[in-house]
């Protein structure tokens, strides 16, 4: 029906916390295989939304010094995000 929700972030985080913490020990492997991907998929979100919003911190520098500054901390969550080393 719908392909996209906006929900706020903070909705999100809170929904991440609470998967989080629950005990699932005594869930079935069905139960574990949807429970794992929505975790994953919205740890992928707030990811997506992180690097985003490091990316306008490169376009929105007032200057070259900050716009390298940006550039260095997107790089670097990028790589903290995808696991390169």
């Amino acid at each position: 029906m719908y392909d996209n929700v906006k929900i706020p972030f903070s909705l999100m985080n809170q929904a991440i916390y609470i998967l989080e913490s629950i005990d699932i020990s005594n869930y079935s492997d069905t139960f574990l295989a949807d429970y794992y991907d929505l975790l994953q998929n919205l740890r992928r979100k707030k990811d997506s939304l992180h690097l985003h919003e490091a990316y306008a911190g490169i376009i929105n520098a007032k200057d070259d010094d900050s716009r390298h500054f940006a550039r260095m901390r997107y790089l670097q969550l990028k790589r903290d995000i995808k696991g390169d080393f």
